[in-house]
């Protein structure tokens, strides 16, 4: 763990922006944190050494389809004539996971934290993520869950339900216990995207939308207020000023 540990998280909502940029912006704020760690390892002063931020990145895209290093190709059902059709982009990204769809009245959140700040442990960084993603559906009077086996969060996840559907995707990287990438959830979206890819690599469960689900569209900051609030909750955060 970090001697300097530091659970202050900024808030950043940066509404609706273009995927490359929020990448890069992403890939920025990676490399600083992860500079300043290296940097505090090499200081022999430990009254220099610098805390390392946190971050929680909130966002919107414009259609896109993203796949991650350990996904297939063969899960994107377009050529790059159905894309334009369609006004969708497509990248290879550096996250883990298979395909996936960001769009309009979708709600991604990108937590940039380094967890020697918090806990050393990816999947139980990837199940707190779901926890806050099921409290907040709760919030919208949503029973959701997960399913062994399958990262993200799901409605009618119980064993034998008839027809599981994906809420929330997520999709993280991680090096030297900093975080990027993050979870996607769907508030008003059009799902009607998803038919073009096979989600995560799974063929056979349903995705579905918060108003899908309850039959009216939802204000997207709400969705976000709770879903914050529940990230900085269970994670034992301090919200930064």
């Amino acid at each position: 763990m970090s001697i300097l540990q530091n659970k202050r998280v900024e808030v950043i909502n940066l509404g609706k922006e273009d995927y490359q940029k929020v990448w890069d912006y992403q890939e920025s704020i990676f490399k600083q944190t992860i500079d300043r760690k290296i940097a505090n390892r090499k200081q022999e002063d430990y009254t220099l050494l610098l805390p390392t931020e946190n971050y929680l990145i909130f966002c919107e895209h414009p259609h896109v389809y993203t796949l991650g290093k350990s996904g297939s190709l063969d899960n994107l059902l377009l050529d790059e004539a159905g894309l334009r059709e369609h006004h969708a982009q497509f990248y290879k990204i550096n996250r883990g996971g298979d395909i996936t769809y960001h769009g309009p009245g979708q709600l991604v959140a990108y937590p940039i934290l380094d967890l020697e700040n918090f806990f050393t442990d990816i999947h139980k960084y990837l199940r707190f993520l779901e926890e806050a993603v099921i409290l907040t559906m709760a919030d919208f009077g949503i029973s959701a869950g997960r399913i062994d086996g399958l990262t993200g969060v799901w409605v009618d996840f119980e064993e034998g339900a008839e027809n599981p559907r994906k809420i929330c995707a997520m999709g993280v990287k991680s090096s030297r216990w900093v975080t990027m990438h993050g979870l996607a959830l769907n508030v008003n979206t059009d799902l009607s995207y998803f038919g073009h890819i096979i989600p995560c690599g799974i063929d056979d469960k349903a995705v579905t939308s918060i108003q899908a689900e309850i039959g009216q569209e939802i204000d997207m900051a709400e969705v976000q207020n709770s879903l914050q609030n529940h990230i900085i909750a269970t994670f034992g955060m301090e919200l930064g000023q």
